[in-house]
């Protein structure tokens, strides 16, 4: 979104100085045909670039009090608020990697296979008592 601003910005600045590339021909014509004086002309023109220089920090302003408005709006966090949303997370995932535990490296190769052997108890083992009289 910035970058939009920007090149609105630039693309302004060069209309502006395309302007006055053409008023100052326009000012040499005059000058050339001996309608307007040489002092005349560059009055013209000085006072065209005091203007726009004027006229230039208003427009910056304005770009800038709208880019801010849509910032808030949209909730978009400014580059100060990044920078520390960054710090944070940093110091978050230093916490976390300081509170988890190592785990031991696994082992390559094939899980060995483990057999399970199951006790059976049989009758000829369990040997009952016949009460006493």
């Amino acid at each position: 979104m910035e970058d939009l601003f920007k090149k609105i910005i630039y693309t302004s600045a060069g209309m502006v100085a395309a302007t006055a590339e053409k008023l100052q021909k326009g000012i040499d014509e005059l000058v050339e045909k001996g309608k307007i004086t040489k002092e005349e002309g560059k009055k013209v023109v000085d006072d065209l670039k005091e203007d726009t220089e004027s006229r230039k920090k208003e427009f910056e302003e304005k770009v800038k009090d709208v880019v801010d408005n849509v910032f808030k709006t949209f909730k978009v966090p400014s580059p100060g608020e990044m920078e520390k949303l960054y710090q944070r997370i940093e110091a978050l995932e230093a916490k976390v990697e300081e509170l988890t535990p190592k785990k031991p490296a696994a082992k390559r190769g094939r899980p060995k296979k483990t057999t399970t052997t199951t006790k059976k108890t049989t009758a000829s083992r369990t040997r009952k008592t016949p009460p006493k009289k």
